[in-house]
C-alpha cells in the first residue's frame, strides 16, 4: 500500500470518540510506520462522538476525494427514547422535558415515519458543527449563546421501523438518506410529530456510499492490520 500516494482506510469509529480523534489515532501510527513527521490525512463525513460506525479515512492524494465521498448516500441504525427530550437531542445532555406517551402505537409510528420520506426541510441541532458567523454552533451553545439555525433541504430515501417496545417506549429505525442529514434532528422531529418528544440513545452509521460496517476495522485491530501491510515509500 502506498499511503503517501493515497489510500482509503475504513474504520468503525468507537463510542465517545470524535471523528478527529479516530483520525489522529490512525495518522500517528501511519506516520510512525512511514517515518514521516505528519502524513496528509482526512476523513469523509463527521460522526458525533456518541455515534459509532463507518468512518472513511483518506491519505495522501486520496484526500482530494473527500468532498465526493461526502456526497454519497448513507445508512444509519438508531434507537429513540420517546416521551422526553434533551437539549442536544441525544444522551450528551440530560432530559429537560417529558411528555405523555399513552397514545403511541406501532401503527402511529409507522404512519408518522412515512411522512419523513422524500425531500424535507430540517433544522440542524444547536449542538452541531454547523458554522454560525465563523463559529461552530456547539461552541456557541456551550457558551450559552444559542443561535436559531436555518432549516436546510435534505433527502430521506427510506425509514424502516425495526423495533418498538411499548413498555419502555423505545423504538429502533433504519434510515437511508442523503448528504447533510442529522439523525439527531430527525429524532427530534419524529418526537414532535408523534406528540411525545424523542431523543437518540444509540446511533450507528452502517453504510457510507459502497462501504459497509462489515468492511471496517476497529481501532483496536488497526495496529495489527497495519503490521500486515506491505508499505511502499515514496
Amino acid at each position: 500500500m502506498n499511503f503517501q500516494e493515497g489510500e482509503f482506510i475504513y474504520i468503525n469509529k468507537p463510542y465517545r470518540m470524535s471523528s478527529f480523534g479516530a483520525l489522529a489515532y490512525v495518522r500517528t501510527r501511519l506516520s510512525k510506520a512511514l517515518h514521516v513527521k505528519r502524513l496528509k490525512t482526512g476523513h469523509a463525513g463527521t460522526l458525533d462522538p456518541l455515534a459509532t460506525g463507518v468512518l472513511i479515512l483518506c491519505t495522501g492524494k486520496a484526500t482530494k476525494r473527500i468532498e465526493s465521498l461526502q456526497l454519497a448516500s448513507k445508512e444509519y441504525t438508531a434507537t429513540l427514547q420517546l416521551g422526553a427530550t434533551t437539549p442536544s437531542y441525544d444522551r450528551e445532555h440530560t432530559v429537560n422535558m417529558t411528555y405523555p406517551t399513552r397514545h403511541i402505537t406501532r401503527e402511529l409510528i409507522k404512519k408518522t415515519l412515512a411522512s419523513f420520506v422524500g425531500d424535507i426541510m430540517q433544522v440542524p441541532p444547536i449542538y452541531s458543527a454547523v458554522m454560525v458567523d465563523g463559529h461552530r454552533a456547539y461552541k456557541l451553545a456551550r457558551q450559552g449563546n444559542e443561535t436559531e439555525l436555518k432549516a436546510k433541504p435534505i433527502h430521506i430515501d427510506e425509514i424502516e421501523l425495526t423495533d418498538f417496545n411499548p413498555d419502555t417506549m423505545q423504538m429502533s429505525i433504519r434510515v437511508s438518506c442523503g448528504k447533510g442529514t442529522y439523525i439527531r434532528s430527525l429524532a427530534r422531529d419524529i418526537g414532535e410529530a408523534l406528540g411525545s418528544g424523542a431523543f437518540l440513545t444509540a446511533l450507528c452509521r452502517t453504510r457510507l456510499g459502497d462501504v459497509r460496517i462489515e468492511d471496517c476495522l476497529t481501532l483496536d485491530d488497526f495496529p495489527q492490520w497495519l503490521e500486515q501491510q506491505e508499505i511502499e515509500k515514496n
